[in-house]
């Protein structure tokens, strides 16, 4: 999600929680959080790291 502010850019991913970045431009702000998806996806993995993890399907 990017959105226009009075400061430049937000921007977001709704589906990693806490995921935002900004930028006083829109390729800045993208540029940015594609910094924080690496740096949020690097720490799940260290979290879940020696932990038994699994994948689970629910359907309808």
């Amino acid at each position: 999600m990017l959105e226009k502010t009075e400061e430049g850019y937000a921007v977001w991913c709704p589906g990693l929680p806490g995921c935002w970045s900004q930028g006083a431009t829109e390729e800045e702000a993208l540029e940015n959080i594609k910094d924080a998806i690496k740096t949020y996806l690097e720490t799940v993995e260290q979290l879940a790291k020696g932990k038994m993890v699994r994948s689970v399907v629910v359907g309808t």
